[in-house]
């Protein structure tokens, strides 16, 4: 298994959530995956000081703070396309709606990077599955709109303790012709005809343990999906 691990900088106010990645790339390498880092060569929206949640008057390079998670073992994403990857993994954090989408100060009609959403696309075209993390569901949502493909997404439960508004997301991803299916951070939405996993994480009120074994379960879903295909 070959699994790309897309990253979008480094810190979950304005890059990837670092727990989200360490535990993903833990879980791939537990069931034996080999797996390859990747991020997009462009400039950081901004950078968010994580002890006062104040931005500073920095600039900073999305790969270049990819790098810091992968230990300098990452690739450029303009290198890479579908076909090097059985399956893709998007951790979550803020800096996919910042650095990948506009989602966060555009809400569901920001642009998206154009190679991410081609790599989503080409992806779910080929039947190769997706698993998107905490915030990156609305990522995959955007990649999808216009493409004729109505995936089955989570980004947590709203009838449960959440630090973000998931009514109001789950709202945006169904305005770009998506569903969205209310999950706890105990839980995963599987959408089997897409091939798209999607798991809450730190979108909900949760313990780090809490975020382990929800991605844990989604990677255990992934390889369950990539078994099928190859039975």
């Amino acid at each position: 298994m070959k699994i790309g691990v897309l990253l979008h900088g480094n810190g979950v106010y304005d890059g990837t959530e670092i727990h989200e990645a360490v535990l993903t790339l833990l879980a791939l390498a537990e069931v034996g995956a080999e797996t390859i880092c990747l991020a997009p060569d462009v400039p950081q929206y901004h950078v968010v000081n994580h002890l006062t949640g104040e931005e500073m008057p920095e600039n900073r390079n999305v790969l270049v703070e990819s790098a810091r998670i992968a230990r300098g073992n990452i690739r450029n994403l303009a290198s890479l396309t579908a076909d090097e990857l059985d399956a893709l993994v998007m951790p979550g954090g803020f800096g996919t709606a910042k650095n990948i989408t506009k989602w966060a100060f555009e809400g569901p009609q920001g642009a998206i990077l154009e190679p991410v959403r081609k790599l989503i696309v080409d992806l779910v075209s080929q039947k190769k599955p997706i698993v998107g993390l905490c915030m990156s569901p609305t990522t995959i949502a955007k990649a999808l709109e216009g493409s004729g493909v109505s995936a089955h997404l989570t980004v947590g439960s709203d009838q449960e303790d959440s630090p973000y508004e998931i009514s109001g997301i789950a709202a945006g991803i169904q305005s770009l012709g998506q569903q969205v299916e209310m999950k706890t951070v105990r839980e995963i939405a599987v959408d089997r005809e897409n091939r798209i996993i999607t798991a809450p994480c730190y979108m909900m009120e949760a313990s780090i343990l809490d975020v382990r074994e929800n991605i844990r379960a989604a990677i255990d879903a992934l390889v369950d999906l990539l078994r099928e295909e190859n039975a």
